[in-house]
């Protein structure tokens, strides 16, 4: 009888030491994927949530979020859309803990000039928000002319005029790094 019980409490502890092995096994494997996971991967997990962006210039943007492009996301907010670059993020909340990756990984998602060129080729109305340390930033309303590889140009104009070359007031160059975000005007979509 006593090797009987030898036996079993043997054999309950090889069961117990290789229930452990796998469960650290799981534990590593979950935090190798964990490692791998990019905020962009976060960011499309979280289309259609509501979010809350926090601005490196202090300002708050809450909306859905609608789109994840490669360095730039769009958010809803009320009739009012946002195009911000993630480099003027300092922090999300709301994207909960689901990743998903890329639908085809030979496909680049569209850059920040790719979004900035489809909002000069739509001639949107818009007001752009720009990163100034210290402060809440300036504003600039008006259209996008031109797009560069690092930079845009934005005609400024009288508001509800349409843009025209007679009425434009100024005409400003902003660099990539100095765009905290991009708003529609009014009840305009992008």
């Amino acid at each position: 009888m006593r090797w009987d019980s030898l036996f079993a409490d043997l054999e309950s502890q090889m069961w117990a030491d290789r229930a452990l092995a796998i469960e650290e096994e799981i534990t590593d494997r979950a935090r190798v994927e964990a490692a791998g996971i990019e905020l962009a991967d976060r960011l499309r997990g979280a289309v259609l949530s509501e979010v809350t962006v926090a601005l490196n210039d202090g300002g708050v943007i809450a909306g859905r979020l609608g789109h994840v492009g490669s360095g730039w996301l769009v958010l809803t907010e009320g009739t009012r859309q946002w195009l911000v670059p993630t480099t003027a993020v300092s922090s999300y909340r709301g994207l909960g803990r689901l990743a998903r990756k890329p639908q085809a990984r030979f496909v680049q998602p569209l850059g920040i000039g790719s979004a900035l060129r489809v909002l000069a080729q739509n001639r949107t109305d818009l007001t752009i928000h720009l990163a100034v340390a210290g402060s809440a930033g300036q504003q600039i309303h008006g259209v996008i002319d031109r797009v560069g590889q690092d930079h845009f140009d934005v005609a400024a104009y009288p508001g509800g005029d349409a843009r025209r070359s007679g009425r434009v007031i100024s005409l400003a160059t902003v660099p990539f790094g100095a765009l905290s975000a991009i708003s529609s005007r009014g009840n305009q979509q992008f």
